[in-house]
């Protein structure tokens, strides 16, 4: 008998919204005893045990492994979920088949339209045969326990990598209303749970849009090798390269992630649980998993489907139920008892929780408005953006009293977004305003320094029908309340709801760890760098010297490049960058002033000596606004009003807003709205990592997310909940080569540091939230290298590997000596000298490193396309086997090997030296160095021929190719028609709407099959019908070789 968590089921099944505490989404704790496992259970075992486990829950098993038992099958529960007056819908056959074919499985539509009608219209108007129209559901959303669960293993499907014929077979998957929705892919224990990712990754590619494609329909998917589970969504998997096959393979869509954005589950006190049979329990129950669908995903208007985490559920739930309570109890209503604050460390998704829980009070009618309340205008325009990113049009903004006072007298804008001045100003202006009366819920966001003082009070007694809520990742408590309120977040909002601090986030991988680094440029300042305050007029005079400042800004530019890794290369919201970016804190306007002026000088004389070229001139921007009083800890407020600067203040910003428009073309200025707008372009433009270096005093130091920076160069004292903000700027989570935030302090921070850690997080947070030092690092690096050079020499003719499991040995080792030479990469101290394998070496290696991952792929295909695994001798397939067996433990880990600093610049410059070469000998040192390299990169290998081919050109005709870098333009560009139009006569593809598609992909960086573009280059072939799975083979063929001339040329044409 199995032991399944308690989920009492309601007495009214179908109750809109779960609030009661019973019936949470995630258990309150969980503390079932593990069970107990053989060491070796086998995948098969841990699929049988997990069925067993489902069918315990109430969920239904059948025998389903084929396309049309899963139509039979569909077509039932939909008739079943379509009831009415105990009578199930009854469609005929030719209803059934225009259902499907015009509706469900409509044959131009994929994953993406497929998960909007799950999350946005899951309900279809259909015309009967007799005329008439009936409302059909596909999933019901208000009444999630209406849904009917069920689960099938070993699905079968044939589809096709685009070359070869694939037959897959699937693990787990969880039917709701006969549509896959969850799909669950196991590995044995011991096995890395990044290997069922990539697996995921590969049916994406090869066969969820087979036959009529309803796989497309899956909106989670759960990974497990017993011992450690994960879910995500169904966007997650488009941005990771496929690990085997080439790099022609990858499939990138603007807002997806990759590994990094998988997540546990947990119960509501922040214990994962990670092993399989817990997690089925739990995540996997009934209720539960419905409730996740049904409620809490979100589909935002890039079409990337977010799945909301536990901690972040349990928050939604208790502020629901706790308005719920209120309106049970109205005694509770307009008091702290009736409200509660959420304490969610900063950058682990307060917006969005926040949106979730605005967005179900506003649909329940549990209140008539709610307010979400931000303490800045720049935080204000940040909100907004995202609030709207998650759902256009959902909230409302305000520029003015005036507008918040129409949409507070306006029943249709139920959530609405403002600052905390902007609702004083209509409090203290409108004594009598209807909404004053009206039940509401007021969500203050960080709002610390204001709410601390008369605003809360007159806020809080001029509504008198409210529940109050404050979101905060760094609340005041005793140890650092200030003010003469001295009050607390829990004084003025009510108590504690749910925590989830630092210490947690970066445990659970949501949030990175940070690298601080204590800096003293010169002996001189050490005494004044370590004053916890700078407000003396000596002290302000030698920090702010001409000297100190210049100095600190040529330690900035010398040291750019490796703080910020630019050596690593990545995709990013399908555009491809190199390394990341950063902001300067900087004290006062005066200090960025000379910060600005300093860089512009350094950077004039770096150019005018020729030790940089003007292109790779560091992009730099700044931004300020005269700010308020401050409170000790804590920012002060700046605003987007310039005219109270001083003249020269506003002089410098003036002129560098000037340059900012010569750098990007733009025409903004300190005039009117301009200057927001001047703001809200370089916060785009600091998202797309189009900036370098924004130089800031407080603005962008708390609210402003990105996840391309890296680095928070501190010239500033900083304390509590500042400090824990500002460092939280550069720990966004985005790939495996962003390891850590990157904290370079020129101020001694280091027992400030300590202090905040320990409050917001606990007494041992520094040792969870602050990476090793170098030190320790460093000593495994060594370790892991000389155990490389000795286990693998490469001798004369290379390195030579004898067997699969030398081969399996190698690529382990290499993947951790890559691992850790990428956390070293930022460290001053890891200079050349300190590398113990140099860069040709490394090269040698990474290229055996792709030899291994191409074998690993072919002995894929042997296994898994029918057709090839038919044409191979026996032998060929046992070894096939035996590759597959020795690798099945182990994780290519592609984004490492990308990120060694091999590039087309690199490799033009290798070119350009054969001009200058005198002997045979020389260019052929020269060629092999050019080849090692490619060789070694997967972003180059395809291109391989081409840059073999072009070096060839220029050896032979050295004075044609003066200009190394035109002269490949120009060779890989004839190249490419030639191959283009053999691809268009193959395909029988339209030439011209082809040219079109391919020249728009090379100049915007992004290869999109979405959309009416790419069908428009395909042959006419039907798409319903016998042909339609002609059609999807055709298409998934042609996507395929695009991508590969894309993928072959983007080096050299692309952006």
């Amino acid at each position: 008998m199995e032991t399944v968590p308690h989920y009492p089921v309601p007495t009214n099944p179908t109750d809109t919204l779960i609030v009661n505490a019973d019936y949470a989404t995630v258990i309150a704790e969980y503390d079932e005893p593990r069970e107990k496992n053989g060491a070796h259970q086998s995948e098969a075992q841990l699929e049988k045990r997990l069925i067993e486990v489902l069918i315990s829950q109430g969920y239904e098993y059948l025998p389903i492994h084929t396309q049309e038992d899963l139509l039979t099958n569909l077509r039932t529960q939909i008739e079943l979920l379509n009831t009415r007056d105990n009578e199930p819908l009854a469609l005929s056959d030719d209803e059934w088949k225009r259902l499907l074919t015009d509706h469900i499985a409509k044959p131009s539509e994929g994953r993406a339209e497929k998960t909007h009608r799950v999350q946005k219209e899951s309900r279809i108007a259909f015309e009967r045969d007799n005329g008439t129209t009936r409302n059909i559901t596909l999933l019901d959303r208000r009444n999630p326990n209406n849904n009917r669960l069920q689960v099938i293993n070993q699905y079968s499907v044939q589809g096709s990598d685009g070359t070869h014929p694939l037959m897959n077979r699937y693990d787990v998957t969880i039917l709701v209303n006969g549509l896959p929705m969850v799909h669950i892919e196991l590995k044995k224990r011991g096995v890395s749970i990044k290997e069922a990712f990539q697996q995921i990754d590969r049916y994406q590619k090869e066969s969820f849009w087979a036959g009529l494609g309803l796989y497309e329909y899956v909106q989670l998917f759960v990974i497990s090798n017993g011992s450690q589970t994960k879910y995500y969504s169904n966007t997650v998997r488009n941005a990771q390269v496929a690990k085997y096959g080439n790099a022609q393979e990858r499939n990138i869509k603007a807002g997806t992630e990759s590994f990094e954005f998988t997540s546990y589950w947990a119960d509501a006190q922040n214990h994962r649980i990670t092993d399989l049979i817990p997690f089925a329990r739990t995540f996997l129950a009934k209720r539960t998993i419905l409730n996740i669908i049904t409620r809490y995903c979100v589909l935002n208007t890039e079409g990337t489907l977010l799945v909301m985490r536990p901690y972040q559920i349990v928050a939604t739930e208790r502020i629901i139920n706790r308005v719920l309570i209120a309106n049970n109890d109205r005694r509770r209503i307009g008091t702290r008892q009736g409200g509660g604050f959420i304490w969610h460390t900063t950058g682990s998704g307060k917006t969005l929780t926040s949106f979730k829980t605005a967005q179900l009070l506003a649909e329940t009618d549990l209140v008539e408005k709610v307010l979400f309340v931000v303490d800045r205008k720049d935080l204000d325009y940040q909100t907004m953006k995202e609030y709207d990113a998650f759902e256009k049009g959902a909230a409302n903004s305000n520029s003015s009293t005036r507008i918040l006072n129409a949409q507070l007298s306006d029943p249709s804008k139920r959530i609405i977004i403002t600052t905390i001045h902007k609702l004083n100003s209509l409090i203290k202006s409108e004594t009598n305003h209807p909404a004053y009366s009206q039940r509401v819920a007021i969500i203050f966001d960080e709002c610390h320094r204001s709410q601390f003082g008369d605003m809360h009070r007159a806020i809080t007694k001029r509504f008198t029908k409210y529940s109050i809520f404050g979101f905060t990742g760094t609340p005041i408590f005793d140890a650092n309340s200030t003010g003469a309120l001295g009050a607390t977040t829990e004084s003025l909002f009510g108590e504690r709801l749910h925590e989830y601090t630092v210490v947690n986030a970066i445990g659970d991988g949501n949030v990175l760890p940070f690298r601080i680094e204590y800096n003293n440029v010169s002996a001189q300042y050490r005494d004044v760098e370590g004053k916890t305050r700078d407000e003396d007029e000596q002290t302000r005079e030698l920090l702010n010297s001409d000297d100190r400042i210049r100095t600190i800004a040529d330690y900035i530019l010398t040291n750019y490049a490796k703080k910020t890794n630019q050596g690593s290369g990545y995709n990013y919201k399908g555009t491809q960058r190199r390394g990341f970016n950063s902001i300067l804190a900087t004290s006062s306007i005066e200090a960025a002033r000379k910060y600005y002026t300093q860089f512009a000088h350094l950077q004039a004389e770096r150019i005018a000596s020729h030790e940089i070229r003007e292109d790779s001139a560091l992009k730099i921007a700044i931004i300020y606004s005269k700010p308020g009083a401050a409170q000790q800890g804590f920012m002060s407020e700046e605003n987007f009003d310039t005219d109270d600067l001083n003249d020269e203040d506003w002089q410098l910003l003036s002129d560098a807003v000037g340059d900012y428009n010569a750098m990007f073309g733009t025409s903004f200025s300190l005039e009117g709205n301009s200057f927001e707008n001047y703001y809200k372009d370089v916060s785009q433009r600091m998202k797309n990592r189009e900036l370098d270096l924004l130089i800031v005093v407080n603005m962008f130091l708390t609210g402003f997310d990105s996840k391309t920076v890296n680095t928070l160069w501190v010239d500033k004292n900083l304390r509590m909940h500042g400090l824990m903000q500002a460092y939280s700027r550069t720990n966004r989570i985005l790939n495996a080569v962003k390891p850590y935030g990157n904290i370079v302090c020129f101020r001694d921070l280091e027992e400030n540091t300590n202090e905040a850690l320990g409050l917001f997080g606990d007494k041992n947070a520094a040792s969870t939230a602050l990476i090793e030092p170098y030190s320790q690092i460093y000593a495994e690096y060594t370790q892991k290298a000389t155990e490389l050079l000795e286990s693998f020499p490469i001798g004369a003719t290379g390195l030579a590997l004898s067997s699969e499991g030398q081969k399996a040995e190698f690529v382990q080792t290499l993947g951790e000596v890559l691992d850790l030479h990428n956390k070293l990469m930022m460290f001053d101290e890891y200079d050349e000298q300190a590398q113990l394998i140099d860069d040709y070496t490394l090269q040698d290696y990474t290229g055996t490193y792709q030899d291994v991952r191409a074998e690993v792929a072919e002995a894929h295909i042997i296994l898994e396309d029918p057709d090839e695994f038919a044409a191979s001798t026996d032998e060929e397939v046992s070894e096939a086997q035996k590759t597959v067996e020795a690798f099945e433990q182990l994780v290519f880990e592609i984004d490492l090997v990308k990120h060694q600093e091999v590039n087309v610049d690199y490799i033009l410059e290798l070119v350009a030296r054969l001009h200058g070469a005198e002997d045979g000998e020389e260019r052929d040192t020269i060629r092999r160095s050019i080849n090692r390299a490619v060789h070694a990169n997967p972003e180059l290998r395809p291109s391989e021929d081409i840059i073999q081919g072009y070096v060839e050109e220029v050896v032979k005709n050295p004075d044609v190719y003066t200009d190394t870098a035109e002269g490949l333009i120009r060779y890989a560009s004839g190249i490419r028609e030639n191959e283009e139009q053999e691809l268009i006569k193959t395909e029988k593809l339209n030439p011209e709407k082809t040219k079109l598609f391919m020249d728009r992909a090379f100049e915007t960086g992004e290869f999109k099959t979405t959309g009416t573009d790419f069908p428009k280059i395909l042959p006419k072939i039907r798409r319903f019908g016998a042909t339609k799975s002609a059609y999807a083979r055709t298409k998934k063929r042609v996507e395929k070789a695009t991508r590969g001339l894309y993928e072959r040329f983007r080096p050299f044409l692309g952006r």
